[in-house]
């Protein structure tokens, strides 16, 4: 039987042009000109996926991803043009429980020649989503409350005090579903930290930045994008850039410093395993622990595989918690992961490294 996709855009030619493409593609199709026709659609329907505009008028984009959270929970993607002020929407959408967005190329169009294999890359993900993991995402938050208020009453975390930036590192690669999971991890990794964490997040280039502003504001971590050159300190988060692959470099000091490389032959830009290959390289492996997390397809296996084989600390979000099971399958597949566990555990398990590296120094 076809999936079913309800596509919602007062921009009648963009209707048309998402679903020839989708149409084309074997789905089953139905047609919202704004958020309000959306919601009484999913009142009477249950659709597969949705593809949501931003700006309609009657009942906007946000609006309606809200509602229908609440009435029926679809996997839903925005389509969202390349401005600031849509990046910023979008983030709030993705808050609101959309799972991924798909890029809307101009003011007028969707140049589809050139985004249609992304297209149907995104809606295969999520109409493959099962419907309790739309909301999978209140699990990892409740985790997170949790360790919150444990550490602010009297369990707060201590860490080596004599540990600098080049004494370990955390990678983490994530794709479809992501962006709330590294707003969790962002918000629960305590301030004194004492290792960089890198974060490799699929998005394009004029949403990495606020991306990163939009983490910084409510982390303990300094949050910043990727910039050349720039030192990778203990305390901070580093997001990848979109439209070109961060890699890194080491001082004399043994300190990392962060280089981009141009786009080459990856299909995603930033790309998990230019970041995980180019660690292997530079840094101690055996003070590595990289991280998988939710994704479509296979970006990270080849890097962590490596990594592992290296005495790096591996980890896969495993199937109960990831939204897509593409990219941590695939890493459990191939052998690159040590571990698979469930989001919440992954956390735990990155705020506990440091010392976990202490106990095995110690050990011997």
């Amino acid at each position: 039987m076809a999936k079913s996709i309800l596509i919602v855009d007062d921009s009648a030619l963009i209707r048309k042009q998402l679903g020839d493409t989708l149409d084309k593609a074997g789905y089953d199709i139905g047609f919202a000109k704004n958020g309000l026709e959306a919601v009484d659609f999913v009142k009477e329907f249950a659709f597969d996926a949705i593809t949501m505009d931003i700006n309609m008028p009657v009942m906007d984009g946000i609006t309606a991803v809200r509602e229908i959270m609440k009435i029926r929970p679809t996997p839903i993607l925005m389509v969202s043009s390349l401005t600031s002020e849509d990046a910023d929407i979008t983030f709030e959408a993705l808050d609101a429980g959309e799972i991924d967005f798909i890029l809307k190329h101009g003011t007028i169009t969707l140049k589809l020649e050139e985004s249609e294999e992304e297209i149907l890359s995104k809606v295969k993900a999520v109409t493959s989503i099962s419907k309790n993991r739309v909301i999978i995402k209140k699990e990892a938050t409740a985790k997170r409350l949790e360790l919150s208020k444990k550490h602010q009453d009297n369990e707060k975390i201590t860490y080596n005090a004599n540990y600098s930036q080049a004494d370990g590192l955390v990678m983490i690669g994530s794709s479809t579903g992501g962006p709330g999971l590294i707003d969790q991890i962002s918000k629960a990794v305590p301030e004194n930290y004492p290792f960089p964490v890198i974060v490799v997040q699929h998005m394009p280039e004029t949403f990495t930045s606020g991306f990163a502003k939009r983490l910084n504001e409510k982390s303990k971590l300094n949050v910043i994008e990727s910039n050349i050159g720039d030192t990778a300190v203990a305390g901070s988060m580093i997001i990848a850039k979109g439209g070109i692959h961060l890699t890194l470099g080491k001082k004399a000091s043994g300190v990392l410093y962060l280089k981009h490389k141009d786009k080459n032959h990856r299909f995603f830009t930033p790309s998990v395993d230019e970041l995980f290959l180019s660690a292997s390289k530079v840094f101690d492996t055996t003070k590595i622990l990289a991280v998988e997390l939710t994704g479509v397809g296979n970006d990270g296996a080849e890097g962590m595989l490596k990594l592992r084989e290296m005495g790096s600390y591996t980890i896969a979000e495993d199937e109960t918690t990831a939204v897509v099971y593409g990219m941590p399958k695939s890493c459990w597949d191939n052998g690159a992961a040590m571990k698979k566990m469930p989001f919440p555990d992954i956390l735990e398990e990155i705020i506990d490294f440091p010392n976990k590296l202490e106990r095995k120094s110690k050990e011997g």
